[in-house]
């Protein structure tokens, strides 16, 4: 396969993040800069699960799936995550949701057929329903191993599955300002891509319980309140000073630009239970650019962050049953009706985009209050055995 822009390979250990960086060294970081990108052109990552097909546990097959994907040629990438279990695929540079899933698909198509050769399979979900994470091994590559040293359990913890969704900006400075009007709609990832309802065999109460374990992470939650590329940058250098941050990678915010590639990502998505879930939120992200880049509807503000743990918490517990809270007015609404009232007013985007598909898609859904967080839990109501749970996700993956 291709290297994708868009790719998170493992960095070579030179530049793996220490536990402790001495001063000396910290002061010699540069934050690189800005990559010029095609405005609105979008990358998707997915994190995915593998399973064995016994009592569908998850399985240390990445191995076994990385040297069997090797022989398809293929757009985008596929490489290694933390713990042997998992694997991630990413595209190439697309330009509307329709190309996501027209890359998305042949990549799940060689995907399914490789695992099948190994007996296992392979689903999406933001967490797998049942797994223990103390059973996990981290894959053998040294940045993983510099991170479980670093982070001792919890980087056995972060075996969870998001989809991570890179937006190109025209560049640094409207990347920053796109950044900080995307974490308005935060709530809105969230509720339309929760697919994690059940931890180590319970029901949390939550539709999205995998970001509970990102937040226990150093530099988790919301990018700093800067505006310009400058601004960032004086941040980043008093940042690295206090080694502790070596590069934008050491940074798990919920939104973070990626110079290199001269987008913003954002990576509050659970990954969804289907490709074509995936395309479609990658659609609706890239409608919610145009729209800022077009139409530049709001200078957004410090002030909008009140309200934004709130948000991003009641997203997370109730889906798209949450309240929503306007940063702007101080309203109270259902989420879904905010969500609703988004989607009309990006109507015109989406279809100059190519991703009236996507939209309706999505509007069916949340018309419906239908997640994959609902799905999920309609399926365990019906059989009251997360391991059958845990097979049905696999097919509905393979498109069955």
């Amino acid at each position: 396969m291709s290297t994708s822009p868009f790719s998170t390979a493992p960095l070579p250990e030179a530049e793996l993040p220490p536990a402790v960086l001495s001063q000396a060294d910290a002061r010699m970081i540069p934050l690189e800069p800005f990559s010029s990108s095609k405005a609105l052109s979008l990358g998707v990552e997915l994190e995915l699960q593998l399973v064995n097909t016994h009592d569908y546990d998850l399985a240390p097959y990445a191995e076994d799936m990385l040297r069997g994907m090797a022989q398809f040629d293929l757009p985008g990438s596929v490489v290694p995550e933390m713990t042997s279990s998992m694997i991630e695929i990413s595209t190439d540079v697309c330009h509307s949701a329709e190309e996501v899933l027209a890359q998305l698909t042949p990549i799940r198509d060689a995907l399914v057929r490789t695992a099948d050769k190994l007996n296992i399979a392979v689903l999406g979900g933001g967490t797998h329903a049942f797994q223990m994470w103390h059973e996990r091994r981290i894959y053998d590559k040294p940045r993983f191993q510099e991170l479980s040293q670093l982070y001792g359990y919890l980087s056995k913890q972060f075996t969870i599955f998001g989809q991570h969704v890179h937006v190109g900006c025209p560049d640094a400075d409207s990347a920053l300002l796109m950044l900080h009007r995307m974490s308005r709609y935060i709530p809105h990832f969230i509720a339309l891509s929760a697919s994690s309802p059940f931890v180590q065999g319970q029901d949390t109460q939550f539709d999205s319980a995998r970001l509970n374990s990102v937040f226990a992470f150093p530099l988790s939650g919301r990018a700093p309140f800067t505006l310009s590329w400058k601004e960032f940058g004086h941040y980043f250098e008093r940042m690295t000073r206090t080694g502790v941050v070596r590069s934008m990678k050491d940074f798990y915010w919920d939104i973070r630009p990626k110079p290199e590639y001269g987008t913003i990502e954002i990576r509050v998505f659970d990954t969804p239970l289907t490709v074509e879930r995936a395309a479609a939120l990658a659609g609706y992200v890239q409608a919610l650019a145009s729209y800022f880049l077009q139409e530049q509807p709001f200078m957004p503000s410090e002030d909008d962050y009140l309200v934004y743990t709130y948000n991003r918490f009641q997203a997370c517990r109730f889906g798209l049953e949450a309240v929503y809270v306007d940063p702007a007015t101080g309203d109270h609404l259902p989420l879904r009706e905010h969500i609703l009232r988004t989607m009309t007013m990006l109507e015109s985007h989406a279809a100059t985009l190519n991703a009236t598909r996507a939209f309706t898609q999505l509007r069916t859904s949340v018309e419906a209050s239908q997640n994959d967080a609902r799905w999920l839990r309609e399926r365990q109501g019906r059989e009251r055995l997360l391991a059958e749970v845990v097979r049905q996700a696999g097919r509905r993956f393979r498109g069955h």
